[in-house]
């Protein structure tokens, strides 16, 4: 029996192998330390908990709307607004079942066969495997230590060609951790304002677990996070892709969403 090709356009991630053979070991009595799987090493806050407990009680375990519960949406729009002083609504924003599903959703309703999809590297695995699910074809650039293993504006520009349809990255990075600073994702959004026709997919899950710096300290500047999605000269190309599954320790309990501005798509 033949089954569907979508089945060979893609392979295993690497990260799943890994933390498949670290059970395995541990089984066997070895002392592992897993760097696979990014799995916060705190528990879901107790106050969280308690609501989900609140929640049952409550009944809340019918079909939701399909974009999530207004008032969740609503709270991500808040949560935008106060922690990254982005402007969005609710109807801008998606929930979904993790933030992988909504990197899925994004790219199968932007890229088509043929595409190119540009992905700096080191990046999360699952990135060009879900780019080759759609048809696309990845275009990986290796960043160096020299820069912090961040991609520079002269190799964007370099990368881009006639096919280009979207660009992939994570700040802070899974895997590296390296984080953009304003002036670096300044130097990016003036490619990209020269390249209207490509799309910008910001992964900002691990927004909270940063190395590079205490956001709240004197030196607020160093390691502090910022989003691409800032520049308004953007604001309808950038699909902000974030959750609870790393800040709040809830990997397990899928809750992801999208943010983006949905005049463009309707238009297109």
């Amino acid at each position: 029996m033949q089954l569907s090709s979508l089945l060979q356009r893609f392979n295993e991630p690497e990260t799943l192998k890994m933390a498949k053979l670290g059970r395995e070991l541990r089984a066997k009595g070895f002392d592992i330390t897993d760097l696979s799987l990014g799995e916060p090493d705190f528990d879901t806050p107790d106050h969280i908990k308690a609501a989900a407990k609140k929640a049952i009680d409550d009944n809340y375990s019918h079909y939701t709307p399909v974009a999530g519960y207004l008032d969740l949406r609503e709270a991500v729009c808040t949560k935008l607004k106060r922690d990254n002083g982005l402007d969005y609504t609710p109807d801008q924003v998606i929930i979904s079942t993790g933030a992988k599903q909504s990197i899925y959703n994004t790219v199968m309703s932007i890229v088509d066969q043929g595409d190119e999809v540009i992905i700096p590297s080191p990046f999360w695995v699952t990135y060009s495997e879900i780019v080759k699910m759609a048809g696309g074809e990845v275009k990986i650039v290796n960043t160096s230590i020299k820069n912090g293993y961040k991609i520079t504006a002269s190799e964007l520009e370099a990368a881009i060609t006639a096919k280009t349809k979207l660009f992939m990255f994570s700040s802070p990075c899974n895997p590296s951790g390296a984080v953009y600073s304003k002036e670096e994702l300044t130097a990016l959004a003036g490619v990209f304002k020269k390249h209207p026709g490509i799309f910008i997919m910001s992964d900002e899950i691990y927004e909270y677990i940063n190395y590079e710096g205490n956001p709240d300290s004197a030196e607020a500047t160093i390691g502090k996070h910022e989003s691409i999605a800032q520049f308004d000269l953007l604001k309808d190309r950038v699909i902000l892709i974030n959750g609870l599954s790393k800040g709040y320790a809830m990997t397990g309990w899928r809750l992801g969403y999208i943010a983006a501005h949905e005049k463009r798509y309707r238009g297109r």
